[in-house]
């Protein structure tokens, strides 16, 4: 599957695959959380922009724990599937607040926001706040935080072949 990826860049992918996998949700999920942002923020939660993000990130987080589960942490494990889902739920209701802070900081600390800047201002903005830095600092974290008490162990969820397809 990675022979399309030219070397050393193969050699680096296969040895990093987990951050390679996580690194490829979390480029799908911000598709969807910057989706859902800017048509929330545009319509009906225009003069709400936190609430918009904070919408659009819980809904990415789901496809996000999806995904993960079952693609960038498939083989990682160690704690029962009911535990396992709560601490992901609690980390990434923790991971609204990193996500969501610096589009917070610009908004109400930093004011950057109409009157006091231009609407192109304030849009340009609340991307680079809530949906670069935002998610930089989010992933950074929960990519952290995951592996550290959701995905604890590796090999743990090791398909195993069954006796006699050896």
């Amino acid at each position: 599957m990675l022979a399309w990826i030219p070397e050393p860049y193969r050699t680096v992918a296969i040895r990093h695959r987990e951050l390679v996998k996580f690194a490829l949700v979390g480029g799908t999920t911000w598709v969807i959380d910057t989706a859902i942002f800017l048509v929330l923020k545009s319509t009906v939660l225009e003069p709400k922009p936190v609430t918009a993000k904070v919408i659009a990130v819980t809904v990415a987080t789901l496809a996000s724990y999806m995904l993960n589960r079952g693609w960038s942490f498939r083989t990682r494990g160690g704690r029962e599937p009911h535990h396992e889902a709560v601490l992901y739920v609690l980390i990434s209701g923790f991971s609204v607040i990193v996500y969501s802070a610096p589009l917070w900081v610009s908004r109400y600390v930093l004011d950057l926001r109409v009157p006091e800047i231009s609407q192109f201002g304030e849009h340009l903005a609340d991307f680079v706040s809530g949906q670069v830095v935002g998610v930089l600092v989010g992933m950074a974290f929960r990519w952290w935080a995951f592996r550290r008490f959701v995905f604890p162990h590796p090999g743990a969820r090791v398909r195993q072949l069954p006796v006699g397809k050896l």
